[in-house]
């Protein structure tokens, strides 16, 4: 017999109704907002938590582990951190996508917005006032207020975003505060990586693009400029600094050193010579236009000249064809010049070749032994320094023999670096002692293997 049907009953029915009613609206609200709530890379990692972290912070602890190019997230790690007293870095794994027009990268998931701008120079003010400031703006879960626009173009490799802003340009920074960490936090990729390059010049990129070819099998994205949302997978934001124009292996991703970096700039600008040689060598004297000139350059040339070197003159400049100018350097078994960027086509040498640094006079020995000293040994090029005295120096015809800028140097020293480079760099020329040169040139000549 049929139990009565309790009163109770059209209520569950009701409340059921309205469950599967509200089940329903999420379902078409959740389509509604799929555009920014759904992300084509399922795999959602762990958040990145924020942590304490000092100034010597490295980012090496993170190793690589799995697959090339992809890092183990350690959930202690903030999103951007220090690699250094001189680079930060930013990484994140999600839904990720570059607006590069508007300085905007939208990740999810992310803790909370970060700013970061990609230049290994962090320490300068000087330098980063001409980086642009990138915002990584958490959406989806961490933040449903933030609605990010629709992809237009997406990339299964990883983004690596970096600045050629700062002092670039200027081809000692060039050098250390970009083209060195690049490769340093690029080359374990084995090319599978899309460079987005922001405050691009030209020019520039024109200058390097044989090397960016070596480290990437894509063209360079000029982010700020281009009018695409890129979606990635993974991005990483900075380069990481270890020292200048050098490479600490057990820092790197992959174990890079200097000699890495070298050999892959002879693949990019096919350079033929490995070493260098004591037979009929090649000076090639680094010539200047303006301040730090040798006076007295074409007495220099002769007297190299007659001490059995074949010697050449160059002038490099922004728009020096890169190629070329690397061939010529690698043609070279002894390189000669003042203290200045030109110096820095040393890293173009080939292996054993000597490099005569010539120091300006005002006490500039740790200058240069910052900038091309220390980073020659690495680099298997073997240094020397011509230090030049009052007499040889242009500044004895500027100031009387008992100037404060003549006779105490380390007291200018003291005020800053502006007045070290006003007055010791900007303002001095050398006329080399002819007899004290070629026994510079007989020196490096026993040094050639």
């Amino acid at each position: 017999m049929k139990q009565p049907r309790s009163r109770q009953e059209p209520r569950r029915m009701g409340n059921s109704a309205m469950v599967i009613t509200m089940l329903l609206s999420l379902c078409v609200l959740t389509f509604i907002k799929a555009r920014y709530c759904t992300t084509p890379y399922p795999n959602k990692p762990a958040p990145l938590l924020e942590v304490e972290i000092d100034d010597d912070y490295d980012g090496s602890r993170y190793k690589i582990s799995g697959p090339i190019g992809e890092e183990d997230f350690d959930p202690s790690r903030p999103t951007c951190y220090n690699t250094s007293k001189r680079s930060e870095q930013c990484a994140a794994v999600g839904d990720i996508r570059v607006d590069g027009n508007h300085s905007k990268i939208y990740i999810s998931p992310l803790d909370k917005e970060w700013r970061t701008k990609p230049y290994a120079r962090r320490h300068d003010a000087v330098a980063m006032d001409d980086v642009r400031e990138f915002a990584l703006l958490p959406f989806g879960v961490s933040n449903e207020t933030v609605i990010p626009p629709l992809c237009t173009r997406n990339h299964s490799v990883p983004a690596f975003l970096f600045s050629s802003g700062g002092f670039a340009g200027n081809l000692y920074h060039d050098y250390t505060d970009v083209l060195v960490p690049l490769f340093t936090s690029t080359h374990h990729f084995g090319g599978e990586v899309q460079f987005l390059l922001t405050d691009i010049k030209d020019w520039w990129l024109d200058k390097f693009t044989p090397l960016f070819r070596h480290l990437s099998n894509y063209d360079v994205i000029d982010v700020d400029n281009d009018q695409e949302v890129h979606c990635f997978p993974r991005i990483v934001i900075g380069s990481t600094f270890h020292r200048a124009m050098g490479i600490d292996a057990t820092r790197s991703p992959g174990g890079e050193t200097v000699a890495d970096f070298k050999r892959l700039l002879r693949r990019a600008f096919h350079l033929k010579r490995d070493v260098a040689s004591h037979h009929k060598p090649r000076l090639l004297i680094i010539s200047r236009k303006s301040s730090r000139r040798f006076l007295n350059e074409r007495a220099m040339a002769h007297a190299a000249a007659l001490a059995r070197f074949d010697v050449r003159i160059a002038e490099p400049d922004n728009h020096t064809d890169m190629p070329n100018f690397a061939r010529l350097v690698n043609s070279a078994d002894v390189m000669m010049g003042v203290h200045g960027a030109g110096l820095t086509n040393m890293v173009f040498l080939p292996s054993r070749a000597v490099l005569v640094q010539v120091v300006p006079f005002g006490g500039l020995e740790w200058l240069s032994r910052v900038t091309f000293k220390d980073p020659a040994k690495d680099m298997d090029v073997t240094y020397m320094e011509y230090n030049v005295s009052l007499e040889e120096s242009s500044l004895k015809n500027l100031y009387p023999k008992d100037h404060f800028y003549l006779q105490h140097p380390y007291d200018v020293h003291k005020k800053g670096w502006d007045a070290i480079k006003t007055v010791y760099l900007d303002k001095q020329s050398v006329t080399l002692n002819l007899t004290k040169f070629a026994h510079t040139l007989e020196h490096a000549r026993s040094l050639l293997p």
